[in-house]
Order: C-alpha cells, then sequence, then structure tokens
C-alpha cells in the first residue's frame, strides 16, 4: 500500500492516491499533554508489554512492529480486545484493519499492507490520547507543545484536504520524516471567532509554525498517523 506524505500532498492528491493520509474523524481531541515517563520497553510479540505506550515512528507502537501480525495481535492484547474493521482513510476509501482496544484511551488501528493475510502491518492510525512519541506528541497536545518538540517548522493551511498537516522537513524532527504524519486543525468555533487570522493561513500553502495567525486559533493535535519502515 502507498504512503501519501505531506511532501507529494497536491501531486497525490491528483493522482487519486489522497486516501492515505487523510483525517479520519473518529477521535476527539484530548486535554492531556505532555511527555511520556517511565514507560517500561516493549518486548517481542507474541506476549508484548500491554502497558507500552510509546510510539517510536517509523519502528514500533508500543509491542507493535513491522512484524507483528494479526494472531500477534491477539497473542498480545487478546482476541476480545479486537476487532477487525475497514479503517477509513478520507474521500471515500478504507483499508482493512484491525482496531485494538477500540474506544478508549488506547485505540489505536493497524491497517494491513495485505488484507487477506494480514501478517505485516503499513500504518497505525486512530490512536486514542494515551499514545505519545519520546517528545511528548500525540493526540490532543497543543501548538505550544509541537512547537517546542519542533522547533522550526512549517503547516499547510487550513480549508482543503491536507489543511493542518504539518511540514517535518527542517524541524527538529526531520528524522521522522516519511514515518510520522501529524495534523492540527484549529479548535471547534475559532476559524468564527478568529475569521481574519483563519483567512491568513488558509489554503495549500505552507506557513511558517510561528505565523502569529496559529497561536490565535487553538490549535491542537487531531490525528497522528505512524508509518512503519519495510519489515526485513
Amino acid at each position: 500500500m502507498k504512503r501519501v506524505l505531506p511532501i507529494v500532498l497536491l501531486g497525490l492528491a491528483l493522482a487519486g492516491g489522497l486516501a492515505y493520509g487523510v483525517r479520519s474523524h473518529r477521535l476527539e481531541p484530548p486535554a492531556a499533554e505532555g511527555p511520556v515517563t517511565s514507560v517500561p520497553p516493549a518486548t517481542s510479540a507474541p506476549g508484548g508489554d500491554t502497558t507500552d505506550q510509546r510510539v517510536i515512528p517509523g519502528e514500533r507502537v508500543g509491542p507493535v512492529t513491522p512484524q507483528t501480525s494479526r494472531a500477534d495481535l491477539a497473542a498480545i492484547y487478546g482476541e476480545a480486545a479486537l476487532r477487525d474493521s475497514d479503517i477509513d482513510m478520507g474521500e471515500g476509501f478504507t483499508e482493512a484493519g484491525t482496531v485494538v482496544n477500540p474506544g478508549s484511551d488506547h485505540q489505536f488501528a493497524v491497517v494491513w499492507q495485505d488484507a487477506t493475510r494480514r501478517d505485516r502491518p503499513s500504518l497505525v492510525r486512530d490512536f486514542g490520547p494515551a499514545w505519545r512519541t519520546p517528545e511528548g506528541l500525540g493526540i490532543g497536545v497543543t501548538y505550544a507543545t509541537v512547537k517546542a518538540a519542533l522547533g522550526d517548522f512549517q503547516i499547510y493551511g487550513f480549508a482543503w484536504d491536507y489543511g493542518g498537516t504539518i511540514d517535518l522537513k527542517g524541524s527538529q524532527l526531520e528524522h521522522y520524516d516519511n514515518q510520522l504524519m501529524l495534523r492540527m486543525p484549529p479548535a471547534e468555533g475559532a476559524a468564527d471567532a478568529h475569521q481574519q487570522a483563519y483567512e491568513t493561513v488558509m489554503g495549500d500553502a505552507l506557513f511558517d509554525g510561528d505565523h502569529p495567525a496559529l497561536g490565535q486559533l487553538d490549535l491542537s493535535v487531531h490525528e497522528m498517523v505512524v508509518y512503519f519502515d519495510p519489515a526485513p
């Protein structure tokens, strides 16, 4: 399955590939934020550590790695914690996946490379608020937290398919480029309350992360997608 990342957003949209990085709207952003502390290391599946909420883009989501199969998920989390489902990828596209701990703060959805075999994950998305990168990034973290983690960065303007997508190139987390996608939309009502600021940062263009208009829109991370490196 092909990845779609912010550096090729418009070209892939024209080619009909915009399904693989679009916001799912499944989770409401929580209030919690900040770095993960005292997280135990993941163990290999089966028998992985279900208390591990650490996300290492490109490498693992807790105990889930590029080698984790559907059977491994059942061994780690238990069959009762799994729900096989077509995962919404945006624009009417879906992919075969498995949701773990659905409806909880610990939720995440694995999208499989092969819908029949389900033996290798392609990406993970639809995270609950419990999940964090080592830098403290995850669902619900604020614009200020993102700025502190990324330093200088750029973000795509709002009011189009990829509005609010962060471009990691040139940031302090450039090493996650092609492995992590984050989107920060304005809070509900913020665009209306600060219409002039919102209109300043609209459209298919990149804006500096310290643009003064962004600070007025109460941004927070509403979508996180982790892409796995190919399994060896």
